[in-house]
């Protein structure tokens, strides 16, 4: 019986389905669209006035506009028909490449050889990770609370993606739970990508500190002197909303002197630090004590792109170029980025001093557009939410409230009515 049921099963998805096999599971969902939609319906029958819209990812000022830097949008608008329309090179424009390494380390760039190459998007430097660092049908591994995203590329590429508990009692990031799950997995496999995102990381806000990065570097050279190959991917696309941008880089130094199987690499975005979301603009950097390593890095990345996008939007990596060569503007540019980092960091700060004050355990925040709270049914808490007209988006282990896009005097509260909604699911 139970083979005739399994023959009827094949027999339906053969008629029903043109797919290959390995993609006929293919299914996308996203719970921060669908609580999006429940916002706007709540819009729609309340008034904006009256709702509370945390769910949305991008920078909304005061006035409930998305956000847009002044100096960006005029310098776009100079530029010549020929920068927005015209091809780039596959591998990204040479001055952007360039530019893009200055931007990442700032003044914390380490010795060794580096490279980059242009990216669909951050999303496209984590894709070209997956793709070419992960051998297929092995674990990548990040951290319980991660973005979605990373599970859906770690698929799509074949591999599978495993998660260490981030935080230990105290609320620090959780050294003994890291060691523990790389131990397992090397167990099994000679090599390792490991996505760290940080600092200001999503959904968190949580960022790891100097000596956590001296205990995971620790770690991943334990391994390399045993001749695995380790990969670190670090996703710095929150990096311009967590700081100063000297201090917030100052781990970057340690990156210098590994060993050559060891190769560190960066998920450089557009989306937030240049307001350019739907631009879909960035890149993927790498540092090396080798220089063998680096060329093969440029080598086997620009086939990927070529595969996959083939090249990107070179309107965008020429305002970034024209930005960096002019002073003036990018002291102006800068100005502007760092006044919208404040206001997030106010807003983020409302949050947590009325959480503190009321009792809500939310997860530690130091920057960026998200802050997290653990609960135990994420959905519910978030639905009885929905009865303050406060819409946030529920993750697999709590809420995310997104102080991106929560006005100053709408954040406060929040923490309160969290509270009630955890209180009123979970007792």
């Amino acid at each position: 019986m139970i083979r005739q049921v399994e023959q009827l099963r094949r027999s339906y998805q053969m008629t029903n389905s043109m797919a290959a096999s390995h993609a006929r599971d293919k299914r996308l969902t996203d719970a921060i669209f669908g609580a999006s939609a429940a916002c706007r319906e709540a819009v729609a029958k309340y008034g904006a006035e009256k709702v509370t819209n945390a769910t949305i990812g991008t920078m909304i000022d005061d006035d409930g506009k998305l956000a847009c830097l002044p100096t960006m949008e005029r310098v776009y608008r100079s530029l010549p028909m020929e920068d927005i329309i015209a091809y780039a090179p596959i591998s990204g424009l040479p001055d952007y490449l360039d530019a893009v390494i200055d931007l990442t380390f700032a003044d914390h760039k380490p010795e060794g050889y580096c490279g980059a190459v242009a990216t669909a998007g951050g999303t496209g430097a984590i894709h070209h990770a997956v793709a070419n660092y992960a051998e297929r049908g092995t674990y990548v591994l990040t951290s319980d609370w991660f973005w979605g995203t990373y599970n859906v590329i770690c698929n799509e590429c074949g591999c599978k993606l495993a998660n260490y508990t981030l935080f230990d009692e105290q609320q620090h990031f959780n050294i003994a739970a890291y060691t523990a799950k790389v131990d397992e997995i090397m167990k099994g496999q000679d090599s390792l990508l490991v996505i760290i995102n940080t600092p200001a990381h999503n959904p968190t806000g949580f960022s790891l500190t100097e000596e956590d990065w001296d205990a995971v570097l620790a770690l991943t050279k334990k391994y390399a002197a045993q001749g695995k190959k380790m990969s670190i991917l670090v996703d710095i696309a929150y990096i311009d909303y967590a700081g100063e941008k000297n201090e917030t880089r100052a781990f970057m130094d340690k990156f210098a002197g590994l060993p050559d199987n060891v190769l560190i690499m960066f998920s450089f975005s557009m989306s937030k630090g240049y307001t350019m979301y739907g631009q879909r603009t960035g890149a993927i950097i790498a540092v090396s004590s080798s220089e063998a390593v680096i060329d093969e890095f440029k080598e086997i990345n620009k086939y990927t792109s070529r595969a996959t996008w083939s090249n990107i939007n070179r309107g965008a990596m020429t305002l970034l170029t024209r930005i960096q060569q002019d002073k003036a503007a990018l002291a102006q540019f800068e100005k502007e980025r760092d006044d919208f980092y404040k206001l997030i960091q106010h807003r983020g700060d409302i949050f947590m001093q009325e959480a503190k004050a009321c009792g809500l355990k939310a997860l530690p925040y130091k920057g960026g557009f998200f802050l997290s709270v653990p609960a135990k049914d994420p959905g519910a808490v978030c639905d009885e939410l929905h009865k303050d007209l406060v819409f946030a988006v529920p993750l697999k282990l709590g809420v995310r409230i997104a102080a991106c896009s929560v006005s100053t005097a709408k954040m406060k509260g929040i923490a309160a009515k969290v509270l009630k909604a955890q209180q009123a699911v979970e007792g």
